[in-house]
């Protein structure tokens, strides 16, 4: 059993259904409108709800950053690259997102919010050499990462040659690549793969992207917080997906005009 918290994480984990929550704990101290919005959530979803100390949850959560609501939950089951990888019944090409040794569960939740705002199909990453999907980056991603599909692999490496067998282009971000990110046509089946807080990809997984992609600076520092810089690119993929899938509109007939001296 795993413990997530915060009102935010323990709704998505209640709305998504990926996961069995054996019980929810809210603070005896609180009462307000969000909390009793749950727990009737709760009541709907059939699960148990028990009223604690505030302190007793804090001693559960290990934080006092629980906001009153904690659940105990079923350990989550990640997917195989494999399962990313199935075909999808729209057709539509994918973007996925991978992550070469992220270790701040900060930027990790940040960047599974971001993942979800922006459409993302998968998210890989690596068992060792990188931030668990703990109580902690769930509650930094305002319960994204109970939406988010994630694959969990052994050999980043490996992964990466099994989805580009399968024709999709992998991407690196470096701040030495070419082209600029803006430039790359991101409607393919693709995946993104940023590398670690300050120090970036690894030689060998830098080595297996098929194009580094590059975000410009015009300030004096070199780089971006992963984050940010993984939030920047996710978005330009779904702006130009989403503009190779708008229908074009006919255009409107242009009425005649007089001219000057007509």
């Amino acid at each position: 059993m795993e413990v997530l918290y915060g009102l935010h994480p323990v709704e998505e984990a209640i709305r998504s259904g990926s996961r069995q929550l054996d019980h929810v704990s809210v603070a005896r101290e609180r009462r307000d409108e969000r909390l009793e919005q749950l727990i009737n959530l709760c009541r709907t979803a059939g699960i148990r709800v028990s009223i604690e100390p505030r302190d007793q949850l804090t001693r559960l959560a290990r934080t006092d950053a629980h906001q009153g609501v904690l659940a105990v939950i079923r350990e989550r089951k990640f997917l195989g690259v494999e399962d990313l990888l199935a075909p999808n019944a729209n057709q539509q090409h994918r973007f996925f997102l991978a992550l070469d040794g992220v270790e701040d569960p900060h930027n990790l939740g940040a960047l599974l919010r971001t993942a979800d705002g922006a459409g993302v199909d998968g998210v890989i990453i690596p068992e060792r050499r990188s931030a668990p999907v703990t109580a902690t980056v769930a509650k930094t991603s305002a319960g994204a990462s109970e939406h988010v599909r994630i694959a969990r692999v052994t050999n980043l490496v490996r992964a990466l040659e099994q989805m580009k067998q399968k024709n999709v282009w992998v991407l690196g971000l470096d701040e030495r690549g070419s082209p600029d990110y803006t430039d790359f046509d991101f409607k393919t089946d693709c995946v993104l793969v940023l590398g670690r807080e300050g120090a970036g990809l690894h030689d060998l997984v830098k080595k297996t992207c098929d194009h580094l992609l590059r975000i410009p600076m015009a300030g004096q520092l070199s780089s971006l917080n992963v984050s940010v810089a993984g939030a920047v690119v996710m978005y330009e993929a779904m702006r130009q997906r989403r503009q190779s899938a708008a229908p074009v509109a006919a255009p409107k007939p242009v009425k005649a005009r007089k001219g000057l001296g007509s």
